[in-house]
């Protein structure tokens, strides 16, 4: 089965979600009082949940590019476990709202951290399952996949689910501290990605 089909599809999904996003400022614009000037300082939340949020949502679309281009084929057991990838990317402007809401006044502040980063775990789980299905015996990869490349991408992944974890479990005892784990991931995999990931961003 050709990859074309399921690219554009994760695509779509992809731009929706980092579209959406937006709304979230957008809404808590019109939901305060007073000056303009005034509201737009006051939701000073929003801009960084959305902030991190978009940043993760890219790097993201990112790697999904990477893995589709190692890859030669597809079967019906990979397109479903990209299903429940994109499941996940689809929620997250959930749990972006609910940070950006409580993260000024810290009421609620833990559950909204907690369900932000649940959401992130399982969306790392569901991508390292992903690709080490793929590349598990090579069964999915290109004939011309380079071992090393392989390697390499497989490394990048895996301290993705441990991180979101540890930052998730942070927020049982510092929901800001947890917060700004979440943001120091994804200025980590920035990094990461701009450091390292040259060699493995090539189109299939």
């Amino acid at each position: 089965m050709s990859t074309r089909r399921l690219e554009a599809f994760a695509d779509g999904v992809f731009a929706i979600a980092a579209t959406l996003l937006i709304l979230n400022v957008d809404a808590q614009v019109g939901e305060g009082s007073g000056a303009i000037g005034h509201r737009l300082l006051a939701i000073w939340p929003s801009y960084i949940a959305y902030a991190v949020s978009f940043v993760t949502i890219g790097i993201i679309w990112s790697n999904h590019h990477t893995v589709m281009g190692q890859l030669g084929r597809v079967n019906r057991v990979f397109l479903l476990q990209n299903v429940f990838l994109l499941m996940c990317v689809a929620f997250l402007p959930f749990p972006t709202r609910l940070v950006a809401e409580h993260l000024r006044d810290r009421h609620d502040l833990q559950p909204a951290a907690l369900a932000y980063g649940a959401t992130m775990t399982v969306m790392a789980v569901c991508y390292i399952a992903l690709w080490i299905y793929a590349a598990g015996g090579r069964r999915l990869l290109r004939e011309d996949s380079d071992p090393r490349t392989v390697s390499g991408i497989t490394r990048s992944y895996l301290p993705g689910a441990p991180l979101y974890l540890t930052a998730t479990l942070v927020a049982l005892a510092s929901p800001l501290a947890s917060v700004a784990l979440y943001g120091a991931i994804a200025l980590f995999y920035v990094i990461e990605s701009s450091i390292f990931g040259g060699a493995t961003t090539e189109s299939p």
